[in-house]
């Protein structure tokens, strides 16, 4: 049976830990109902799902595809297009409704959790700008792999501390263990011995973190765009505990390029020949890549639904 061309493919991924995901769903749902949407809608229980079932939905004849969930999600929806024929991925259009502990790139377009209503509106409307995805290229094991993404990889403190912040939520932000394990993480501040390639720069330097950004990077990017066809590098050294702090305090007012230890570059590709043994996460999600990584992007890849 072939699928309608204005017919949805839904995604719909349970917020981790949350639990009326039913509830939330057949709110959703009514919605959709009373704005008289053509979807179909499959439930995935985990992100390591997404990538399959976006790739099943666009077999079967699907080419709106909207993920209600979070970054993960989204991550994995971006790699089952990214992998299709590109003479289909062309016919694609994305679109997401926030429902995830993290919503990073959602809030780049201003899309919230509570506004879910204000989302699947935009998503009717239909209106699309073509948007840069970034990939990585690496080796993982004996296989040659490449990984795409929307916000950012992040390397060192900043994807274990993403990484940590994600089990506090699950688990309840008031859980002191996981804030004192946060506190810790900061206070601990490790350098990791790091060589990589920008531009026309060598950089090979003891470097507490960095990031790479499509989009703003959960703050540490936050002058990238998805759709200027670069990408933002930013890389922090050791602060001492003062400088710290008030670079939690730049970051969280969108100012870190400001902090005396911060080195920002745009380039179009980055080479990591060697991270030390840091933490790796793309679009909060973690990959052991073997080094040397490439990190690049493609411009105007992907056809995003944004607020119109």
């Amino acid at each position: 049976m072939k699928v309608e061309s204005d017919r949805w493919g839904i995604i719909y991924v349970p917020r981790a830990g949350e639990r009326n995901a039913q509830k939330r769903w057949r709110q959703i749902r009514e919605y959709l109902d009373m704005r008289k949407v053509k979807y179909d809608c499959v439930q995935s229980e985990g992100a390591d799902t997404i990538e399959r079932i976006t790739g099943m939905l666009i077999s079967n004849g699907y080419r709106r595809i909207v993920v209600i969930g979070g970054d993960e999600a989204l991550n994995g929806a971006i790699n089952g297009i990214m992998f299709t024929p590109r003479e289909i991925r062309s016919e694609i259009t994305l679109g997401i409704v926030p429902n995830g502990i993290g919503n990073d790139f959602a809030s780049f377009w201003g899309l919230t959790v509570d506004g879910y209503k204000q989302a699947i509106h935009w998503i009717i409307e239909g209106r699309t700008k073509k948007i840069d995805v970034g990939y990585c290229s690496y080796r993982e094991g004996d296989d040659e792999r490449v990984r795409y993404f929307l916000m950012s990889v992040n390397i060192g403190l900043s994807a274990q501390a993403i990484r940590l912040s994600d089990i506090c939520k699950r688990f309840g932000r008031k859980n002191p263990s996981y804030l004192l394990a946060l506190i810790s993480l900061f206070k601990e501040r490790k350098l990791y011995k790091m060589r990589l390639k920008v531009n026309n720069d060598d950089i090979n330097d003891r470097i507490m973190t960095m990031c790479i950004g499509n989009s703003r990077g959960y703050g540490l990017t936050p002058s990238a765009v998805p759709y200027n066809g670069w990408i933002d590098l930013s890389i922090i050294a050791r602060p001492k505990f003062l400088q710290l702090i008030k670079g939690l305090y730049m970051l969280l007012h969108g100012q870190i390029l400001n902090h005396e230890q911060v080195r920002p570059f745009r380039t179009k590709s980055v080479t990591i020949l060697d991270a030390g043994g840091a933490s790796t996460c793309l679009d909060g999600k973690s990959i052991t890549p073997n080094y040397p990584m490439t990190v690049s992007l493609e411009p105007g890849a992907l056809n995003f639904i944004i607020p119109g």
